[in-house]
């Protein structure tokens, strides 16, 4: 490899080397072991800054002449960005990353529970009691898992440091300990309460209060709700999921309203004012003269609370001129009567714009 090469260059070189002559790859051949190490003690030179310029300026004499100096774990901190999981080089030498002891406390895990709203609901807000069956802390023990009285002892098989060594090749390895699962600690003497596990399942309702606004799919956070944490660690939190019902009528797009409203020719024509619902009762609506079929008329702050303000969305009635099914004798005789009256020539229209965009998007 070049003098000039980059460390990139430098770790992918290594990682082939130590790849192909790694002794979990080569079992009983001591030669395959001596060049593993010599390619791992070469690295550790080069790895370094100043001994790479000292090795570059002085040769082995600038480095006092034997090799690396020693096998130094604190030169192989990124073992694990080059190779990964793969030969556990994340617990080799019991340095950082994941090695080392852990503490018993450990936060509780998050739970969810799923909630169905009335569309009204949803729009006015509600309050519902929610039953989460979830592990407490015990309190006997004060989620500490032993007797009361009693405290959890050091492990004998890591004599506390949460890992045991074992010695692969020229190489001392630490694993997490099997015994205590790497917290230094075993109980001896379990709560009988909650035999040890420092937390009791139990029931409890609570009450979520669901704000004014809300939407299908909203989560609602309840901080400290979820699970007890493992051995005195914090509780986890609980979401709950809202699923809204459809209205009837109603079609929600943000926090307006939408619907439609069927009106007859005349009112159409001749104008009227009409008595629609809202989510807040009947409101008289007034529809101008000369409206067209499928007009959409606005009432102002008849819509969906905007969520945590005051300020409220619209309601947009679309009207559309309804054709009488069944006619009377006399009813035919007033409409050809009126027809007479008003002419329409039937010939093809370009569709405009707004009308394709409608279909678009419609």
């Amino acid at each position: 490899m070049a003098r000039e090469a980059t460390e990139v260059e430098l770790k992918s070189a290594y990682r082939k080397l130590a790849m192909q002559y790694h002794p979990d790859r080569n079992p009983n051949n001591p030669e395959a072991e001596e060049k593993f190490k010599e390619c791992s003690e070469a690295y550790a030179i080069l790895a370094d800054g100043d001994k790479r310029a000292a090795y570059d300026r002085f040769g082995h004499a600038g480095i006092g002449g034997s090799g690396a100096g020693g096998f130094d774990p604190s030169n192989f901190q990124d073992l694990s960005d080059i190779f990964g999981d793969f030969f556990g080089f994340s617990d080799l030498f019991g340095g950082g990353g994941r090695g080392g002891r852990r503490s018993r406390a450990q936060r509780g895990a998050d739970l969810r529970e799923d909630i169905n709203l009335e569309f009204e609901e949803a729009v006015f807000g509600t309050e519902q009691t929610v039953t989460v069956r979830r592990h407490e802390t015990c309190e006997d023990c004060h989620g500490s898992g032993a007797a009361p009285g009693k405290a959890p002892v050091t492990c004998r098989s890591c004599n506390g440091q949460g890992q045991v060594r074992y010695q692969q090749g020229f190489f001392s390895i630490a694993r997490t300990c099997p015994t205590c699962q790497g917290t230094g600690q075993v109980i001896t003497d379990p709560c009988s309460k909650c035999k040890g596990e420092g937390r009791v399942l139990r029931q409890k309702s609570i009450d979520a209060k669901v704000p004014a606004g809300v939407e299908d799919g909203t989560r609602i956070r309840f901080s400290g709700l979820g699970e007890g944490g493992v051995h005195g660690g914090p509780a986890g939190d609980l979401y709950v999921v809202l699923h809204v019902k459809e209205h009837p009528f109603f079609e929600r797009e943000g926090n307006d309203l939408h619907c439609v409203v069927p009106i007859s020719f005349a009112q159409a024509a001749l104008g009227a004012e009409i008595t629609v619902p809202t989510l807040e009762g009947d409101h008289v609506l007034k529809v101008p003269e000369s409206t067209q079929s499928s007009t959409t008329l606005r009432i102002r702050g008849k819509g969906v609370p905007v969520l945590n303000s005051r300020s409220k969305g619209d309601l947009y009635v679309e009207v559309r001129v309804q054709t009488p099914a069944k006619l009377s004798k006399r009813q035919k005789e007033l409409l050809q009567e009126l027809e007479g009256t008003i002419r329409v020539e039937n010939k093809p229209e370009r569709r405009t714009l707004l009308g394709k965009v409608k279909d678009i998007f419609g």
